[in-house]
């Protein structure tokens, strides 16, 4: 690595110092050797840097090393980037005050596609998981690169649906890429990592802390040519990164929910403040001037006059909202036995899906 990017390492591995003091600096100091001699005088000369930051910086700068990340980032597949390099990604160099350091692992080139940011509550409902699973697969199925937090609920289910559609998906992270959070996520990292990539602008052991979520969901929207609320409640991260996409021109899609849920009064409220209102994928590409292309997978949809009269009188039961297996027993006035083998044929065929608790839903 040059010189003015290993200063960008060095610098970002000093906590809380912040992109556009790092930037000054790396104006100021041109090399990480030249940083290396500054004293507290050449400090303080710099715009921003006060006695605070200026002691902080004195402190730590004999305990950095940037050599030694790198090291440790190649050891773990995790390449490092910084905005000096020209395969730092465009659309997020574009942003005012990018992140000056990436962490990267998987593969690097989904980066350069068109994106959308997907971003959701953690306490995803049914009807939530299901709108970011289907938007999810029907974007990456067109190589747009699905951008979301790989946090808890819809963010999950907007990588699974990316890859369900064979990617590409990228999950930004809030902590140190030798962490996953939430733990829970091993595996789906391993899978995104497989058709997409995970990046981060924290170094190495670096903890989620809350403080660090902000950063991580400015990174999200900025990657992306617009950003996607699929469920929100009226205080919640989600708004901060919908924010974060105003406040870098891009645009704010959201999905209307359910008026009685508290997590459809952060979308609600976004439409109200001129988001565009979204029911089906053509609704982001017309407003981003995308062109349609054809599923990568070249599926045809399923002709349900090749379903028999027992499968159909089950699937015509089965609508968007969930309905639950007790339920489509009664009404067909069959055993639970038939109906469970109908569903699970049904369910093959990729028309319908299950629930928790017993409950099915149309796809």
């Amino acid at each position: 690595m040059k010189e003015d990017g290993l200063l960008l390492v060095a610098l970002n591995l000093i906590p809380d110092l912040g992109s556009l003091k790092i930037q000054s600096l790396a104006e100021r100091f041109k090399s990480f050797s030249d940083f290396m001699k500054a004293k507290p005088n050449d400090l303080l000369e710099i715009p921003g840097i006060g006695e605070k930051i200026c002691e902080k910086i004195i402190a730590y700068k004999s305990k950095i090393e940037p050599h030694r990340e790198i090291e440790k980032a190649e050891e773990q597949g995790i390449r490092i980037i910084t905005l000096f390099d020209e395969d730092y990604p465009e659309q997020l160099k574009q942003i005012y005050d990018p992140p000056p350091v990436l962490y990267i692992k998987g593969q690097r080139p989904v980066l350069d596609n068109n994106a959308i940011a997907i971003v959701g509550s953690r306490k995803a409902s049914a009807y939530g998981r299901r709108v970011a699973i289907n938007f999810a697969k029907e974007l990456a199925s067109m190589n747009i690169n699905i951008v979301s937090g790989m946090a808890r609920g819809i963010d999950s289910f907007a990588h699974k649906g990316a890859i369900d559609a064979g990617g590409p998906t990228t999950a930004v992270f809030g902590c140190g890429l030798d962490i996953v959070y939430p733990p829970e996520n091993v595996a789906l990292m391993q899978r995104i990592i497989e058709c997409g990539s995970v990046i981060s602008s924290f170094p190495l052991g670096v903890v989620p802390l809350p403080m660090n979520f902000p950063a991580r969901n400015r990174i999200i929207s900025g990657l992306a040519l617009g950003t996607l609320v699929v469920e929100a409640a009226e205080k919640s991260g989600s708004l901060i990164t919908a924010e974060f996409a105003l406040e870098q021109g891009r645009e704010v899609f959201a999905v209307p929910g359910n008026i009685f849920s508290p997590y459809s009064r952060g979308t609600h409220k976004l439409i109200k403040q001129g988001a565009k209102l979204v029911e089906n994928t053509d609704d982001i590409l017309d407003e981003l001037y995308l062109e349609r292309i054809h599923n990568r997978d070249g599926k045809e949809e399923f002709d349900l006059n090749k379903l028999s009269v027992p499968e159909r009188a089950i699937f015509e039961l089965i609508d968007y909202q969930p309905i639950q297996i007790e339920q489509l027993i009664e009404k067909t006035q069959s055993n639970s036995r038939d109906v469970n083998a109908i569903l699970t044929r049904l369910e093959l065929k990729g028309l319908i899906q299950a629930l928790p608790g017993g409950y099915y839903v149309k796809n």
